[in-house]
């Protein structure tokens, strides 16, 4: 039988494995983009460097436009709400149970750009990356109205409504960010950083440095997991190997008990008269082995013979 339990660990250790060489390959990539520490040396470094040019700069979100939130009042550039209807519902066996479905899911972005006071560039495509996550601004719950005709409605097609929850996420204007990506310019010879093609691309609140430092601990944690599921792998399979060395063992033995017994068994006619002057002790070792034939482990009680 195969050890699947000690194959899934050392198959685990291996992607783990994997994705400690991958988190250690981008901080090591990370370590040598270019850092931008003022956006204004952005425009010279495009004109003197060989393209693609991938950079890391930083500043605060801004916009020409920007969206104002409904339910947080907060001034944004990119804005996801979700609504969910909750409500109980009366199921077979006759309880009620607490569910919830989604009523509303809508986002929206403006175009916006960082500014560090000595220029700006905008950001193009920032939600498909890395590290880019949208903080809550308001999450509320609503109560259903108590109206009794639509309370009795909903009664009797087995539901009651509790309310809708409402979760607004915002990237609020003046947020400070770091971005890591491709530097080119528009058709007008605007800045923009975008995803290059080949390389790393990063939105974060976090600094470059602590991008580098989160990236070399989780390669770390990877290495030192993927070594700890190697170990236990390997001892599943050697425990695995040894059981089934054992047991052939034993079917070995229990092979050679049988053809003893057999040969004895064979023999008993010829040796009728000896072993009617023996004890009845004596008759029992003389004709069957000390060990059961079946389990090779405990002295025989009885055992059956055809």
């Amino acid at each position: 039988m195969i050890p699947w339990g000690g194959l899934s660990c050392c198959l685990s250790a291996a992607a783990l494995y994997l994705l400690g060489r991958s988190s250690g390959r981008d901080a090591e990539i990370l370590k040598s983009v270019t850092r931008v520490n003022q956006l204004k040396e952005l425009a010279q470094l495009l004109d003197a460097e060989i393209l693609p040019l991938i950079v890391t700069i930083s500043g605060r979100v801004s916009s020409e436009t920007p969206i104002n939130c409904e339910f947080s009042g907060l001034r944004g550039v990119i804005v996801e709400e979700t609504a969910e209807q909750h409500f109980l519902k009366h199921n077979d066996a006759g309880s009620w149970i607490q569910d919830s479905a989604l009523m509303l899911s809508m986002s929206k972005e403006v175009p916006w750009y960082l500014d560090d006071g000595t220029d700006r560039v905008h950001v193009v495509g920032a939600r498909g990356a890395s590290g880019f996550a949208l903080p809550v601004g308001i999450e509320a719950f609503e109560e259903s109205g108590r109206s009794l005709v639509r309370g009795t409605l909903d009664y009797l097609q087995g539901l009651k409504m509790l309310g809708v929850k409402r979760i607004e996420r915002v990237l609020p204007v003046g947020t400070s960010l770091t971005v890591v990506g491709e530097a080119a310019k528009d058709d007008v010879g605007a800045i923009r950083i975008q995803r290059p093609h080949k390389g790393p691309f990063y939105v974060s609140p976090k600094t470059i440095d602590q991008l580098i430092a989160n990236l070399g601990k989780w390669a770390r944690w990877y290495k030192y997991a993927s070594v700890g599921l190697t170990v236990f792998g390997a001892y599943l399979i050697a425990k695995h190997a040894i059981r089934y060395i054992l047991e052939r063992r034993r079917r070995s033995e229990l092979q050679r008990r049988v053809l003893a017994a057999a040969a004895k068994k064979s023999g008993q006619n010829n040796d009728v008269e000896k072993a009617d002057s023996l004890s009845d002790g004596a008759k029992k070792d003389r004709l069957m082995p000390d060990l059961c034939v079946i389990c090779l482990e405990q002295e025989y009680n009885a055992v059956f013979v055809p």
